[in-house]
């Protein structure tokens, strides 16, 4: 697969088939992740691949939970005002009906990418091995989506994986990986030239990407 359309069309994909994943699959997936950069090339991270049904299915619930508490807390406003103004809040809507999905078929996941670090209090060092583990999962024609949900559980998830909480390792992130039920394609994002600067903070960038460098054609 060229870079650019795994770049590219490598996004959210919450909707997936219950088909297994084959180990040779799961090898690439942790090999490529672990080739990622870290700080001082320290490699302080665990990475734990969940394909035991009971064992999803005994988070399926701390994951739902989490999401109920996320949206009646953090997102509680936004998600008011936009049942009220449905029209004018798509994007968050169609977010929101994602990971409502996500965590009412939580139990159909064939596959879970979990990611812990130690010592990496800014994520500098795990995040990139974690991409390049959903960039190898894409290639494998893997959907994914990173969410780091689970935190606010976080004592009853390690329970339920086997994880020392005594040994200072962090849980940085859950990726539910499986094969899509729809079309890969690049996800809409807001022009480069809306969010970035040159040489100084609100300075121009200079030029305008309008639309997507690549494309499937």
């Amino acid at each position: 697969m060229d870079v650019y359309e795994a770049l590219y069309t490598t996004r959210a994909m919450r909707r997936v088939k219950p088909d297994p994943i084959p180990e040779e699959v799961q090898a690439k997936i942790l090999d490529a992740a672990i080739r990622a950069p870290s700080g001082g090339n320290s490699q302080g991270w665990r990475f734990m691949l969940v394909d035991d049904k009971k064992v999803i299915e005994d988070l399926a619930p701390l994951y739902r939970e989490c999401l109920d508490r996320l949206f009646s807390t953090v997102y509680n406003d936004q998600l008011e005002a936009a049942n009220k103004a449905p029209e004018e809040n798509g994007e968050f809507l169609k977010m929101y009906r994602s990971a409502k999905h996500m965590g009412d078929h939580f139990e159909g996941y064939p596959l879970l990418f979990l990611a812990f670090s130690r010592g990496d209090r800014s994520g500098g060092s795990i995040f990139p091995a974690v991409w390049n583990a959903m960039l190898a999962a894409r290639a494998e024609g893997v959907g994914s989506a990173i969410t780091s949900l689970l935190m606010f559980e976080i004592e009853k998830t390690y329970e339920i994986l086997g994880v020392p909480q005594d040994k200072g390792w962090t849980f940085a992130c859950l990726v539910p990986m499986g094969y899509p039920t729809g079309r890969w394609g690049v996800a809409p994002r807001r022009p480069v030239h809306e969010v970035s600067y040159k040489n100084q903070w609100g300075a121009p960038l200079g030029f305008d990407i309008p639309e997507p460098l690549w494309s499937a054609d």
